[in-house]
């Protein structure tokens, strides 16, 4: 969620105030990096980041709750020394919750693809590590939503929420919630009074037999403003805690220089849909089972700081534009040369950044990239960094507006003076519930990037596609029901003429089992375009069984042979004794499918077992 640095943040009206500044000095800093570090030769560099959740069980009662312990065990562990780990050292971070942490390699990994087998190990002993410190009733979780988030007694200790005042105003969750890094709670607080009224999210229930019809959910009485903005058969939530209290898996990449990390960026954002329905993991919210399958909808709008005028709900007066996506959305425009004319939506730009940015030499596209995110006000300001004035060596204000768009992808300029060049981060992805399941997510999409700049593959398509792809991805179980568009002929050279209309540029609507283990005279399929890769590179035989197991899951979940982590949790629920097929998810439900889920990531790594919730087979290992 961005740079977190200590200092003191200022609310609202302090930030609309200093919004000018802010963008003013981001853009010169912006220029400067982009004149000093436009090319080089990096190396391929990458790592993962993997958010987790706290849970405290209380096995007298049989009730698991959010552990509000992530500040105090994030010291611990920060202050833990690297040898802990030789070879795999990690380091953490403070999320958004106070029941979240992160967990990150301490160092990239490298090109060898023999560092693709060092990923599961890593992350094994990142949640060793935790329990280490943990009570035996508490441990940690690779979770993407927690099912009774928001419900009364959700967490070790409980509070109250303070919906009348407070930085959260809602009726669910309590402004303990939020970690105590003063950069979260302005980020909450500033986020909401920008917005000018309560974040308002439904989500459409799931209709079980006993659901009752229509369904109205439960909130207080007397609270108008939640009874104007709540819908039938949806779930109601009222704050960003229930978008940035989720958990999610992303990976970050090192190309060689500039116009490689464009032409990943647009690449990436083809598969931005299809690894989100992969990776659905987000079925509950509320205490209540939805119809969605992924969180990020869920998040978008949670984190949605635009009036009403910049939603276009009232005439344009006090606000500059309308701005059509969300901070937390999918991408807005292609940024490769290849990509331009791929863009075919509509992207509202800062003008007068826009023209900066050319006059200082900076190519159309880009330029209209960083003109586009230079439209959203800064949301956290520390007062103490304001007028710094070494901006040949500083990049605080860009961040300032670059870390607060959080869309699928992000481009990531070098920070001055370091050896770190130009990255992309893939973010679309919820967690899975075990280490080998993450591993094998992020291994998959580095090799597919491997791929893409190796094999010159293009898979564009017009940019409104992808956004109908990202739509269909996030409904229940849409790795088997919906359909994608995708490009057909993927050889396609990148500054072909444009053949308006034809099925290679538009593409077609495949399933994702088609886009990911092929189909005779449709498409060849990624997974086995990635075994030809690694055929091609000689990949040591211990290298490529375990890669071999990665790929095999991913193939799987496409095919539908293995569910998503979405489709067992729902399975789990559906099958518990206790569930009365009403949609509710009680807490003894909720504390077997937690027990269950933490048994599942303490299993030994590779295990075979009859678990509903993780029937996976791995099978021989190919090494042809």
């Amino acid at each position: 969620m961005g740079p977190q640095l200590r200092g003191t943040t200022l609310r609202w009206s302090d930030v609309e105030a200093l919004a000018g500044l802010v963008r003013a000095r981001g853009l010169q800093q912006l220029v400067r990096i982009l004149a000093r570090r436009g090319h080089g030769d990096y190396p391929f560099l990458w790592g993962d980041e993997v958010e987790y959740m706290l849970v405290s069980f209380d096995h007298v009662a049989r009730r698991a709750r959010l552990l509000f312990n992530a500040e105090e065990l994030a010291n611990d562990l920060t202050a833990m020394d690297e040898e802990a780990n030789p070879g795999h050292p990690s380091r953490w971070h403070l999320e958004f919750s106070s029941y979240m942490v992160e967990g990150i390699p301490a160092q990239p990994y490298g090109g060898s693809m023999a560092e693709l087998t060092s990923v599961e190990t890593s992350m094994r002993l990142r949640r060793r590590d935790v329990l280490a410190r943990l009570h035996a009733n508490e441990t940690i979780c690779s979770l993407t939503t927690f099912p009774r988030l928001g419900c009364p007694g959700f967490s070790q200790p409980e509070f109250v929420p303070q919906h009348r005042d407070g930085i959260f105003t809602s009726l669910f969750l309590p402004d303990e919630a939020i970690v105590g890094h003063a950069r979260f709670t302005a980020l909450a607080r500033n986020l909401r009074e920008r917005r000018g009224e309560k974040i308002v999210v439904n989500v459409p229930i799931f209709r079980d037999r006993n659901t009752p019809s229509p369904f109205i959910d439960k909130i207080p009485d007397g609270d108008e403003e939640a009874a104007i903005a709540m819908k039938a058969d949806h779930i109601y939530m009222d704050t960003m805690g229930f978008g940035a209290g989720n958990c999610c898996l992303q990976v970050t990449m090192q190309a060689k220089n500039i116009e490689e990390a464009r032409h990943i960026y647009d690449q990436l954002a083809l598969l931005c849909p299809i690894m989100m329905a992969l990776s659905a993991a987000a079925p509950f919210y509320r205490g209540l089972v939805s119809d969605v399958d992924c969180r990020w909808s869920i998040n978008s709008v949670a984190c949605d700081d635009r009036t009403r005028q910049e939603r276009g709900l009232e005439p344009l007066t006090t606000c500059k534009w309308r701005i059509p996506k969300l901070r937390f959305d999918s991408i807005e425009s292609f940024l490769s040369p290849g990509g331009a004319k791929f863009n075919d939506l509509e992207l509202p730009k800062d003008e007068d950044v826009y023209l900066q940015l050319l006059d200082a030499g900076i190519d159309p596209l880009l330029a209209r990239h960083f003109a586009h995110l230079f439209l959203r006000d800064p949301l956290v300001i520390l007062w103490e960094k304001i007028y710094a004035d070494d901006d040949e060596n500083e990049d605080y204000h860009f961040e300032c507006i670059q870390a607060t768009n959080w869309k699928t992808l992000r481009l990531k300029p070098p920070p001055p003076n370091t050896n770190i060049g130009w990255r992309v981060e893939f973010r679309p992805m919820d967690v899975q519930l075990t280490d080998f399941e993450n591993a094998a997510y992020v291994v998959f999409v580095v090799l597919l990037t491997r791929v893409i700049v190796s094999y010159g593959l293009n898979f564009l398509v017009p940019l409104s596609k992808i956004d109908q792809n990202i739509r269909k991805a996030q409904k229940r179980n849409a790795v088997l029901d919906e359909m994608f568009y995708f490009r057909k002929d993927i050889q396609a050279e990148m500054d072909a003429p444009p053949a308006d209309g034809t099925e290679s540029e538009v593409g077609i609507l495949m399933s994702i089992d088609t886009i990911i283990n092929g189909k005779v005279g449709v498409f060849q399929g990624l997974v086995p375009i990635v075994y030809s890769f690694l055929e091609d590179m000689e990949v040591d035989v211990e290298t490529r069984c375990t890669i071999s197991h990665y790929l095999e899951l991913i193939s799987k979940r496409a095919s539908g042979e293995l569910g998503t982590t979405a489709q067992r949790l729902r399975a789990f629920v559906s099958g518990h004794p206790d569930y009365a097929h009403d949609s509710v998810i009680s807490e003894r439900v909720n504390y077997d499918l937690l027990l269950r889920c933490d048994a599942l990531a303490r299993a030994r790594p590779h295990g075979h077992g009859t678990d509903p919730l993780h029937e996976l087979s791995h099978g021989a290992c190919q090494t042809g």
